[in-house]
């Protein structure tokens, strides 16, 4: 679906580059790149046509290279050298902690894949021993003596815990049935739709703290992303209202917003988990109800 210091600055501007990645009603891409400090020099993708086929770099969804580089040469730009790697111009800049207009320069060296250069991990679960009966043989020996029993321990089998990032510990952000689920790779299913009513209170996920308040992206309405850790970000889009600012600390459960229609069709809540900059099934770590 659609969705305090210079450090947090920055902060904000790579947390709103990676939620970028997921607006399906951008039509085109800017990118800018400068070359031994000449001017930034502009370019845009093309916008999408209804004969041409082409599809938004926007709208794709990029295939890491983990361990690869590359290096810029004179000439390049964030929107070539993504393109031509099979990676979009925003997760290029976000993996790099490039930060809008996007700036690079010969010689610069860029990751083709995100900064841990690892999947998500998965939820936690709980530890359990499983404990197979033990194994009894009755060896017979030559000329059918059967000797005495003996007892073997099978080996005991252990599934262990494997916890969430950062012990984050994540909540519903609003209460209300869902009206859109995660799917993998699908652009525009990158989160769930929660429904409710105009002005139902929309709560932190987790404790954190919001690096975006605001509306400047399209197609998510009035947006929230809240910074839980190095690792994971969470976003609430098509509010009716904004409670937080940029820079403030949350707690989870704490009212942020109020729920709203703002870019949708419907009130509802769009909810995204992010892990290194990647959407994940909210669904997977939140509670079950």
């Amino acid at each position: 679906m659609k969705l305090a210091s210079s450090v947090s600055s920055n902060i904000s501007m790579v947390a709103v580059a990676s939620i970028g990645l997921l607006i399906g009603a951008c039509t085109s891409t800017e990118v800018v790149q400068r070359s031994g400090g000449g001017a930034p020099v502009s370019s845009n993708t093309p916008s999408r046509t209804s004969n041409s086929g082409y599809v938004p770099m926007s709208e794709r969804v990029s295939q890491p290279k983990y361990g690869a580089t590359v290096i810029v040469e004179k000439g390049n730009t964030v929107y070539h050298l993504s393109t031509t790697n099979g990676i979009t111009p925003l997760d290029l800049a976000l993996w790099n902690n490039i930060p809008p207009p996007y700036t690079i320069y010969p010689g610069q060296r860029l990751k083709l894949y995100p900064s841990t250069g690892k999947a998500a991990p998965a939820p936690a679960v709980a530890t359990t021993n499983v404990v197979s009966p033990p194994v009894v043989t009755s060896p017979t020996r030559p000329g059918g003596t059967t000797t005495r029993p003996t007892t073997t321990a099978a080996p005991t089998a252990s599934v262990a815990t494997v916890p969430t990032a950062g012990n984050v510990s994540w909540r519903w952000p609003t209460d209300g049935n869902l009206l859109s689920t995660y799917k993998a790779g699908e652009p525009t299913r990158q989160g769930i739709d929660i429904a409710g009513t105009s002005g139902q209170p929309v709560r932190a996920a987790s404790d954190g703290t919001v690096v975006y308040s605001g509306a400047g992206l399209v197609g998510y309405g009035e947006l929230i992303i809240i910074k839980h850790n190095g690792e994971w970000l969470s976003a609430y889009g098509h509010n009716r209202k904004r409670l937080v600012s940029e820079g403030q600390k949350v707690s989870a459960g704490q009212q942020i917003a109020e729920l709203g229609r703002t870019a949708a069709s419907r009130d509802m809540l769009h909810f995204e988990i992010r892990y290194d900059g990647k959407p994940v099934d909210p669904q997977q770590y939140l509670p079950k109800r």
